[in-house]
């Protein structure tokens, strides 16, 4: 194991790690919904929930085709530099929007999100070539639990902003952050497999293979059926984080200091789960550890519903951290364990649609029940605990194979 490369590759979270922090779980998606757009009734929760699924329709559909570009062609790292940049430009380019330009400010939150969440996909893929099968359990909470700091790094940096409300300061600081501790990975990560055709072979290679790559999963009824497990629960968990923000401040009345501080107490709480259950993931199997983090995330979502105070919501929240960086941890390593070789990418890219596509339909649930009750956000929170109640029982058909080290 190459540690150089997973020194780099764990920086990459760090980096990537400050834009979900500041613009989707907390300033930016408040600042949209109730600046930009208005939530008296819910509207804003609807549009930004749009934002959200739109975004993720995109990179989901594109994932598959790309991440076999990426494979054949030799494009891996090209196409993480790219959304990178494209992330970046378009958060820097925030500062262009003002208060009621729906449209335009609705396209560049859009482009952002494609930028960051497509840059994972590759990213993501890295994992199977830098780590070997008894590490990547270890790797990839390193990676989370880097990501976690960086989150508390960016929310940090932005409070003082926060506070004097100069949010196009912190949509800059958001994008020269990023910049800056993304570079290590973008310049000094291998470049991957050498091509084996050319770009527009391997782009028709690519619509062609999508199938393919569907009947490869379906082959393997263990990688399907964790891939159908994810599909659910990982879209609760992706709303409760991306919808938190606008409920803690339109139900609860969370400030946005208060709201920065929320926030950085869950990704401290975030950091320490994440390195707690990174080697337990190698010794008791990513499956155990996705388990027990499901039935803390329903409990989660069930206690959200009835809280009514600003001090139990954020000892909800640290419950809900302490899960968030273990449970996504485990899954990447579970996918990884469960990738042939030589279809890192492509198979990334499946891992990919399935989590993008899946949370196309969360957000949308989301506002569209706010919107219905009025802006009523708790029967919309209770929603949310339904994925991970049917993602944990989807879960169960899945045998996973005995890591090394476990106990019989």
């Amino acid at each position: 194991m190459n540690r150089r490369h997973v020194l780099f590759w764990a920086l990459y979270d760090f980096a990537g790690s400050v834009y979900p922090a500041v613009i989707t779980a907390t300033v930016f998606s408040v600042y949209f919904a109730g600046v930009v757009v208005g939530n008296e009734a819910g509207r804003g929760d609807l549009w930004w929930g749009r934002v959200l699924s739109s975004s993720m329709l995109f990179v989901a559909l594109s994932s598959p085709l790309l991440g076999a570009v990426a494979d054949r062609a030799g494009f891996r790292k090209r196409f993480l530099v790219l959304y990178t940049v494209l992330c970046i430009v378009s958060v820097a380019l925030f500062t262009t929007v003002e208060t009621g330009q729906l449209a335009w400010g609705f396209a560049i939150a859009v482009l952002a999100n494609i930028g960051f969440e497509g840059a994972l996909v590759f990213y993501n893929a890295y994992l199977p070539e830098i780590a070997p099968p008894e590490k990547r359990g270890f790797v990839s909470g390193l990676g989370f639990g880097l990501g976690y700091a960086g989150s508390a790094v960016g929310l940090l940096a932005v409070m003082p902003l926060v506070k004097a409300k100069q949010f196009d300061l912190v949509w800059l600081t958001v994008a020269v952050l990023f910049a800056l501790f993304s570079l290590p990975a973008l310049l000094g990560l291998p470049a991957g497999r050498p091509a084996q055709v050319g770009m527009r072979r391997a782009l028709v290679e690519g619509v062609h293979g999508f199938r393919r790559i569907t009947a490869d999963v379906w082959r393997a009824p263990e990688l399907r059926r964790f891939l159908l497990a994810y599909f659910v629960y990982i879209d609760g968990i992706n709303t409760t984080t991306y919808f938190s923000s606008l409920f803690a401040t339109k139900t609860l009345g969370f400030t946005p200091q208060e709201l920065v501080m929320l926030f950085l107490v869950v990704q401290l709480s975030a950091l320490v789960g994440a390195l707690a259950l990174a080697r337990p993931t190698d010794r008791w199997g990513p499956k155990r550890v996705i388990t027990l983090t499901l039935f803390l995330w329903i409990g989660v979502a069930l206690a959200a519903f009835f809280v009514d105070s600003k001090e139990v919501f954020f000892a909800v929240a640290v419950a809900a951290g302490s899960g968030l960086g273990a449970i996504q941890a485990a899954s990447r390593a579970f996918m990884a364990s469960l990738v042939p070789a030589g279809k890192e990418a492509e198979m990334f890219g499946f891992y990919a649609f399935c989590g993008k596509s899946s949370s196309v339909l969360g957000p949308l649930v989301f506002g569209g029940v706010s919107y219905a009750f009025g802006g009523n956000q708790r029967y919309a929170v209770a929603s949310v605990a339904v994925f991970f109640i049917v993602g944990l029982l989807l879960l169960r058909g899945v045998r996973s194979k005995r890591p090394a080290g476990a106990n019989p």
